[in-house]
């Protein structure tokens, strides 16, 4: 089985980079992503935001997201696609077997 990278960056340059930074961090369980969750949005502003972003105490912007998303988004089936995207617009913090039963209906 490959290693999966669990943090990558994910940069957005608009106008200033600074404001611009972002993470990605790739989980297996939900365990993994309660422990990411909690580390990030510990002290200060941190504040949680639509689906599984994340901005920590220092403004930067982490997504935290199941490494299954991509390949239930990527499904030949639309169907199965688009009722993960339906559950993921309903959640700040990922729910990984949430995001699992809408995948299989």
């Amino acid at each position: 089985m490959p290693i999966r990278q669990r943090i990558a960056p994910c940069l957005w340059f608009d106008d200033q980079a600074e404001e611009a930074i972002s993470l990605q961090i790739n989980f297996e369980t939900q365990a993994e992503a309660d422990y990411y969750w909690k580390k990030l949005s510990a002290g200060g502003d941190a504040k949680a935001q639509q689906c599984g972003w994340l901005k920590d105490k220092f403004g930067v912007s982490w997504q935290v997201v199941p490494a299954a998303l991509q390949e239930m988004m990527i499904d030949p089936d639309a169907r199965k696609s688009a009722r993960v995207m339906n559950a993921l617009l309903q959640m700040k913090k990922l729910d990984i077997d949430a995001l699992k039963r809408a995948y299989v209906g």
